[in-house]
């Protein structure tokens, strides 16, 4: 009788223990699926095995894409610099190859969040590949360096066209792909790759200008796009119909929660996303770092042919060296980025401002080129752990379903504030000595950092 009685007990212990074990799976179990279906309504992605194998194919082919458009600016800058000596002549180019990327970057962003993503990066991609076959076959029939010139610029104004519809779409959709808390990793991932294509595109442009000429740069390009295209078509981008039913029922959920609002659900058109401090904050940051990285980074070639000679190995060099430290910057934030929480991810951006900021006056102030290369690497790593920072807060505070119109802001404020820093800076250093310049900005650069800091 009293083992029976033991045993019945020990039965009874070992249930209720099971039964409790299976409630506290089932609670984390669910707790889980919570934090997934959050996920899901912020980013419209669906947490699957497969979502790695698209993002890094989608990553490939913009990659691909890139190394032929960069290969292509690398030798018409190049080719300006070496041909004219001019800032002002710099400073025009620069003007075409952004301004029409601002403004098409407006509604470049609507569309991204009213159509497929996918065809859009398609089509811009198809559509710059066509305008250079055309510039190919239209340079060996012009015999004046000035109509050339001329023919360069009308070829700038197309492709950064299309730059405006395809980067806004571009951005939106790596939400998609990536879950939220894998966001800064994967940029982190994407931005070394692309600084890796960007490190190698120098020396490719270098060695085609020196053994072949202006018109086989841009045949690789169109190769480059044709390939990119090519994989591009084999991956599945989330459209945005499914982000904009996630937002409406996240809307709902915090429809009491905040007192402000997004105003760029309501009026697509004005400068900047939101009236929200830290959304709209970080796109004006982003602006200020893009105007003041002018004179240590877009002018560096001037820099060089004046401070070191007109050299192709030392623009390359320079070139190389600043790309180096971007591909270095991005496995940094890719190694590092699980071990951030997003309350340290502030800080790091007031560190890689100071860096940055640090290394453009210290390119202005040293004579020797050695050490200028070493501060150019310094300076990529910099700037990539600012941009990729700002790209992952701007992902992390948006709804899915308005990425396309905060990265569209983004890509203007890009396309607006570089172009207006080529302008003020470009005509200045042909009146003041560019390493002022480059200090000055500098300074400006750590002031940013001191006032982001302070920023709540």
């Amino acid at each position: 009788m009293t083992l029976n009685t033991e045993t019945t007990n020990t039965e009874k212990a070992n249930t209720e223990k099971a039964n409790t074990e299976k409630v506290n799976t089932g609670t984390i179990n669910k707790g889980e699926e919570n934090r997934k279906t959050a996920d899901k309504e912020k980013t419209g992605v669906r947490i699957n095995g497969r979502w790695r194998q698209r993002a890094a194919l989608f990553f490939i082919s913009q990659s691909i894409t890139l190394f032929g458009t960069q290969i292509v600016q690398m030798a018409v800058v190049w080719h300006i610099t070496l041909s004219t000596s001019s800032g002002a002549w710099a400073a025009a180019f620069s003007v075409c190859s952004y301004l029409p990327q601002f403004l098409i970057s407006f509604p470049g962003g609507e569309w991204a969040d009213r159509y497929r993503r996918k065809r859009l990066i398609i089509g811009a991609d198809m559509m710059t590949a066509a305008v250079t076959v055309v510039v190919f076959c239209l340079l060996p029939g012009i015999s004046s360096e000035q109509t050339t010139l001329w023919v360069l610029l009308v070829m700038c104004v197309l492709r950064s066209a299309g730059a405006g519809i395809q980067s806004p779409a571009v951005n939106a959709a790596i939400p998609g792909l990536v879950p939220r808390e894998h966001l800064m990793r994967y940029n982190g991932i994407n931005a070394a790759m692309q600084s890796a294509v960007q490190f190698a595109a120098p020396a490719a442009a270098g060695a085609v200008l020196s053994a072949g000429s202006l018109r086989t740069t841009l045949l690789i390009d169109v190769f480059t796009a044709a390939a990119g295209v090519g994989i591009l078509a084999l991956v599945s981008v989330p459209g945005p119909e499914k982000a904009h039913r996630n937002q409406n029922r996240a809307r709902r959920n915090r429809k009491n929660r905040s007192g402000t609002e997004c105003r760029e659900e309501r009026s697509p058109g004005i400068p900047f996303a939101c009236v929200r401090g830290e959304t709209g904050g970080l796109l004006i940051l982003y602006g200020a770092v893009t105007f003041l990285c002018v004179p240590a980074g877009y002018l560096s070639g001037l820099f060089v042919s004046r401070t070191y000679g007109n050299s192709y190995l030392y623009l390359t060099a320079a070139e190389v060296c600043g790309f180096g430290g971007m591909t270095a910057g991005g496995m940094l934030m890719a190694a590092a980025a699980g071990q951030w929480a997003k309350k340290q991810k502030k800080p790091v951006l007031s560190a890689g401002l100071v860096l940055f900021g640090a290394a453009s006056a210290g390119m202005g102030a040293v004579g020797n080129f050695g050490l200028y290369l070493v501060l150019m690497t310094v300076y990529g790593i910099a700037l990539t752990v600012v941009q990729t920072t700002i790209t992952t807060l701007l992902q992390e505070n948006s709804d899915a379903a308005s990425h396309g119109r905060i990265f569209g802001r983004m890509s203007a404020a890009y396309a607006f504030c570089y172009p207006a820093g080529m302008a003020v800076f470009g005509p200045l250093a042909d009146e003041v000595p560019l390493p002022w310049i480059m200090a000055g900005a500098g300074g400006l650069l750590i002031c940013t950092a001191v006032l982001e800091m302070r920023w709540k």
